[in-house]
């Protein structure tokens, strides 16, 4: 009887009815071992990858749990694209806090499944604990590339063109609306708009379309979680290199550019709000073509947006003058 209650515990029980179902890799063990097996193809370097979602901090706590899940696993697959990685695999940490039920659970479980098909990302296992503070739900990511070309965002050089894809500002604003619906009357959205943004900040589109594109043709790249103005500058600093930006030419959304012509001074939450989940990347000019053909054939909006030039740092440029920020990047310290 004592055995029969050890091999039966609640997280036993829980893993069993949620999360085994979505197994599809042989390497997961069926979520019965307390490791997997991974194997990369021959000839390829793993990438690795960590982010995480927290209650109040990424996500409101009433926020759908679908959607909770989806968003941990793409924010992780947007890392994994901009580095012109293939999805292999990945492991989750989720720590419920104490008024989390079986119906919560079930939907977490199906958004997460639905995604780990969709961008053929298996689930291969984890750890599940309860905690008294506020959701949790960190997922580690792997990709696989061949050896020596993953696209780091020390590679940018002079000449090169700057492509952001999608749209940018867009969760920005949504979290803005989230958290001030009174903002929508304000910005004169109507309300397909002011869903188009709240979406774009529940759900994350990650480029992995892009992927191999990225791999190819990109000297530079990587995703932008913190905003365009802080995670380029992020980028440029350790290429070593100056980039010149007009923001005139960065791509908005039509509820972006309602929001802005109705507020001038949310230009800056719209460069430097994050969750964009979209990609910046240095192209070489005899590059760029081809690396825009394959957006189009994936149906991936891509612009140019600046230049990369010798020097150091990164200037925004906006009807003739130099913006500043005020806080370039979202940071959580």
């Amino acid at each position: 009887m004592i055995q029969n209650q050890l091999l039966d515990s609640g997280e036993d029980r829980l893993i069993a009815k949620y999360f085994r179902p979505l197994v599809r890799h042989p390497g997961a063990l069926g979520l019965t071992d307390d490791a997997a097996v991974l194997s990369p193809p021959a000839g390829c370097d793993l990438v690795l990858k960590i982010d995480g979602i927290i209650g109040g901090v990424h996500v409101f706590q009433d926020d759908p749990a679908d959607l909770i899940a989806r968003k941990a696993l793409r924010v992780n697959l947007s890392d994994l694209a901009a580095k012109g990685a293939k999805p292999a695999g990945f492991l989750l940490s989720l720590a419920l806090p104490n008024d989390i039920n079986a119906d919560w659970l079930a939907a977490f479980a199906r958004g997460l499944g639905s995604d780990a098909d969709n961008y053929a990302c298996p689930l291969l296992g984890g750890d599940t604990d309860r905690t008294p503070g506020l959701l949790t739900a960190y997922i580690a990511a792997f990709g696989t590339v061949p050896q020596g070309t993953m696209v780091r965002r020390s590679g940018a050089r002079p000449g090169d063109h700057i492509l952001v894809t999608g749209s940018i500002g867009d969760a920005a604003l949504g979290l803005r609306l989230r958290g001030e619906p009174k903002m929508a009357a304000r910005w004169k959205l109507d309300d397909r708009m002011r869903d188009y943004l709240t979406q774009r900040y529940l759900l994350p589109q990650p480029r992995n379309a892009l992927a191999e594109a990225l791999r190819v043709c990109a000297h530079a790249a990587m995703d932008i979680s913190d905003g365009l103005a802080g995670d380029l500058a992020k980028l440029i600093r350790v290429s070593n290199v100056h980039a010149e930006i007009d923001v005139g030419r960065v791509p908005l959304s039509d509820p972006v550019k309602t929001a802005l012509a109705a507020e001038p001074p949310v230009i800056d939450d719209i460069l430097t709000g994050g969750d964009d989940y979209e990609v910046v990347c240095t192209v070489p000019p005899d590059k760029v073509n081809a690396f825009r053909t394959t957006a189009v054939a994936a149906g991936v909006p891509v612009t140019d947006i600046g230049r990369v030039a010798e020097g150091a740092g990164t200037r925004f440029n906006w009807d003739g003058r130099e913006l500043t920020f005020e806080r370039p990047s979202f940071s959580h310290f």
